[in-house]
């Protein structure tokens, strides 16, 4: 007597399952490298009027922080690359889940 064949799962029907956790990570991740990131402007600014008042060259408040503005971004993107990598690590994978499940209500839909 040989065994019955397993059938394959009919995937079809069954709509594909976001997971709420990965959205939590992704959203958590993408928390930190902007939080970090907005720090690091902040401190530069600080830094930046800081030294302006120091050398007696008072700089205005914009001036400072468009200066900072300009270094922090390249500079953030050196400084916290782990940051960046997994919070578009995360919004990647969050991204195809979400991709996924348009793509099986769209044949869904198209089905009908």
């Amino acid at each position: 007597m040989t065994a019955p064949e397993p059938t394959a799962p009919n995937n079809q029907n069954e709509p594909p399952q976001l997971d709420p956790e990965l959205r939590k990570r992704a959203n958590a991740a993408l928390l930190k490298y902007g939080g970090a990131r907005i720090l690091l402007f902040i401190v530069l600014t600080v830094v930046i009027q800081g030294v302006a008042t120091l050398i007696g060259a008072p700089v205005p408040l914009v001036m400072s922080a468009l200066l900072a503005l300009l270094v922090a971004f390249p500079l953030s993107m050196l400084v916290f690359k782990k940051l960046r990598l997994e919070a578009t690590r995360s919004v990647g994978a969050w991204s195809a889940q979400r991709r996924a499940r348009k793509d099986w209500v769209k044949q869904e839909l198209a089905g009908r």
